[in-house]
Formats: C-alpha cells, structure tokens, sequence
C-alpha cells in the first residue's frame, strides 16, 4: 500500500540557479540529462514557493469537490452558448485575427502539448493500486492507448507539421513553465504524489478557451481535431475531470494526514496559474512585431545569400541585412518601391511572388507558419472574412498512423529484449518506454499497447 510522505525538504542538490531558463530545464529533464531528477526536485519545490502565494477556488473540504466540477462545467458552457449567440448574431472571432494568429498560439503552446500528460508518468508504477486506477486510465488515454491516431503528442505534432509551424525559434522561456512543471512531476511523482493529484486535477478541467479556440481553429482552415478531442475526453461526467476527483477521493488518506494530503492537492493545484496561459498567448500577438521579429531572426542566414544586382534606394539586399535593427526599414523601402503592396492579395506583391511556389526564387527559404505571417500581413486579414471550414477528420482514416515500423531499430530491440520474459516481467520491462520522451515514437506506441493487454491480464 502506497504511503505518502511529507513534502521534501531541502534536498542536497545544487540550487537551481536563476540563470538557467525555464527552457533549457524543458530540454534537460526531457533529454534526461545528467542531475535531471535533482534539478527537477529543486525547481518544484521553486514553483510550489510561488504557487503558494496564488488565490485558490478549490472548495474548503473534499467531499464538495464534486459539486464544484459540475458547476464549473455548467459555468463554462453557459459562457459558451454566450459567445456562439454572439458570433451568430455578427460578431467576429474573439481569438484569433486572421490564420497567422492561430499558427503563432499553436507554436508557443507546442511544448506544453508535446509532453501531453508528462505529469501522469509517474502513476504507471502504481499499475497495481486500484485507487491509482482512474490517473493511470487518464495516462494511458492520453498515449492513446498506443493508436497512433490518438496519441496526443502525435496528433499535436502532425498538426505543426501540417502548417509548417514546427520551428521553435521565436519562442520566449515564459512558454516553457507549464511543460517544464510537467516533465517535473512527472519525475518526482513519488514525493510530490499529493501536487501531481492536484495538478492533474486542475489541468482536466474543462476550460472555456479550449471550446472557442476549436471553434475558430475550423473557421480558419485548422483541424481542430487535438482541441475537440480533449473537450469529450475531458468531460465531468465520465471522462478525466470526474476521473481527477475521484482519483484525489480514492487517495485521501483517512488518518490524521488528511488535512495536510488536502492542502497539497491544493498547493499543486495551483501550479496550473503559473506561466503563459492560452490565453495570455492569444493576447500577446501582433502581427506587425511578429513579423519584423521573423523576418530579424531570418536576417542572419540571408545577410551574404543575395546577389547585388538589385538594388532598392541605392543599397544592395545584402547591405540590408547586414546589421540587425534594419528590417523595418527594409519592408518600407520595399513598400515605396512597390514590391509590397499593402491591403491587396499578396500575390499582386513581387515580395510574395518570390517566396511563395515551387518555382519562386526563394523556394524553401520561409516555412508554413512564416509565409502566413507575411500573407496576412500584406492582406491585413484582421477584417472578417468568410468562414472557412477544416475538412472534417475521418477518424477511421490511416492519417498520423504508423507507417511500416517493423525494420525500427528500437522497436526491434525491445521486442527482442521482452522474448524471454513472463508477463510480468515484460510489463516492468515496457513502463520506461511510455515515458514523455518516449510513447509517441514506434517503440514506445508498441510498448504501451502491450502495457495494457498486460496489465489487463494480470490484475
């Protein structure tokens, strides 16, 4: 039986100092790098510090903890039925400008979606513990149970893919707190059981945000796909939010530790409010600044690629690029000289027609997300404009699945390793491979589908 210990104290690992980013501990406990699990621990209790200063909604006692999710489901949808009245009645998107806007909020949320569930990792060792059944059914439910075509991490990656908007490069390190939190926890799950309990319970709460972002997604030519499905999976009636509450109820300790277990849950709770919110990410977009930001970072690679017989204003492109805080002036010199021509289809622009086809000049040189930016930059899209509907997804269809995996190095190496093991020393075999890091590549997705006939097999 599982006990669970007071929140660590001070541990002998080095502090984490402040001037290691948020990003690059994402990518040490990602990349399991090396002291990942001390540093992990040091950032945790770092973030519960800040937590702790944070309001908190939660009910006074558990036992209201029901009610509370109900009414805030109820509350949501109300706020939902407002806003589709509002849209049926003329008014336009409340999130998104123009397709370039969507683009920029998948990017920067992409490393919170691309360790979807990293704060369940831990729970896997506990496959034995019915009260742990619930996490563990949410875990695996967001592996997908090892269907690559409902793989969160996979399903999110492909759609990056799809609109060329994979690059992380114009990310700030405020857009990795919420998965570097996760990857956290997913780490130390053992002593910080209570905050992962409480996390988990506030991050499948159904939030407003994810129902108006699917909405406008489909508006724009996006597959909303990643967003609806978490809006069923997420339900209180049945899916993770009624799975979060019951999971904490199940775990309760029912001794005298069960104010202090309560206060924790609470304390992990709260870690959901630290970082960028979806929100605020919406909010912070401008699509002039984003592309003059773009186009800057771009500068670098380009600033010895032109050749020199064209000119604008008596300088050379590459004199132009040759020194960082010139692109703004670089776009008006092309604006005076007609090579950019604002508020009419990009494609009356030279600008764009240089960039955009497979027999442009610049084939190649901006990706998906890069060349919306410029197109709805020059077409001022922030107008409304018709409502443009995604394909609507065929859930039978082959899309995102694997392809032939059989010759995968990895894949075959594990299945080798698993031949001469019983049942259950397959299933511990497999749990290191439905890590983060790991259950979305062939191995991982092999090993999580085995994880579940296993585990079926053996309870």
């Amino acid at each position: 039986m599982t006990v669970f210990k007071p929140l660590p104290g001070a541990s002998s690992a080095p502090a984490q100092s402040s001037l290691d980013g948020y990003r690059d501990l994402y990518d040490a406990l990602y990349s399991d790098a090396p002291q990942a699990n001390e540093r992990a621990e040091t950032f945790l209790r770092q973030q519960l510090t800040r937590a702790a200063e944070l309001p908190c909604d939660l009910p006074d006692t558990p036992e209201h903890l029901i009610s509370w999710a109900e009414q805030h489901c109820a509350d949501v949808a109300r706020d939902y039925a407002r806003y589709l009245a509002e849209r049926q009645q003329g008014a336009g998107r409340r999130y998104f400008q123009n397709k370039a806007h969507a683009l920029y909020f998948l990017q920067r949320v992409a490393p919170t979606k691309e360790v979807d569930g990293a704060w369940l990792e831990g729970v896997v060792n506990h496959w034995q513990d019915y009260r742990f059944d619930g996490l563990l059914t949410t875990y695996l439910e967001e592996l997908g149970k090892g269907d690559p075509r409902q793989n969160h991490v996979l399903i999110y990656r492909n759609l990056l893919a799809e609109h060329g908007c994979d690059d992380q490069q114009g990310l700030d390190d405020q857009h990795f707190v919420q998965g570097a939190i996760q990857l956290a926890l997913g780490r130390c799950s053992e002593p910080f059981m209570p905050e992962v309990i409480g996390y988990n319970l506030g991050y499948e709460q159904l939030p407003l945000h994810l129902l108006i972002s699917a909405y406008e997604l489909r508006e724009l030519g996006i597959d909303p796909y990643y967003f609806t499905l978490h809006v069923t999976i997420d339900n209180v009636s049945s899916g993770h939010g009624r799975k979060a509450v019951k999971a904490l109820l199940d775990l309760l300790p029912l001794d005298e530790g069960r104010a202090q277990f309560y206060r924790r849950v609470a304390l992990g709770y709260r870690l959901n409010d630290l970082g960028l919110g979806s929100t605020a990410v919406i909010q912070g977009f401008d699509l002039h600044r984003e592309v003059i930001a773009m186009l800057e970072r771009k500068r670098g690679f380009g600033q010895h690629m032109h050749s020199d017989y064209c000119r604008l204003e008596g300088k050379t492109v590459n004199q132009w690029l040759s020194s960082p805080g010139h692109v703004e002036d670089f776009l008006a010199a092309m604006l005076r000289k007609g090579w950019i021509k604002l508020y009419r289809p990009p494609q009356e622009s030279r600008f764009w027609q240089l960039i955009e086809g497979s027999t442009a000049a610049m084939f190649g040189v901006f990706d998906g997300y890069e060349k919306q930016l410029i197109h709805d930059w020059i077409a001022d899209d922030r107008q409304e404009a018709k409502r443009r509907s995604a394909m609507p997804r065929d859930p039978d269809s082959n899309a995102g699945a694997d392809p032939d995996d059989s010759n995968d190095p990895e894949l075959k190496a594990l299945q080798d390793s698993l031949r001469n093991q019983s049942p259950r020393q397959q299933l511990e075999s497999l749990i290191p491979w439905l890590s983060a890091q790991r259950h979305h590549r062939p191995a991982g997705l092999f090993a999580t589908r085995r994880f579940v006939e296993l585990r079926s097999r053996l309870r």
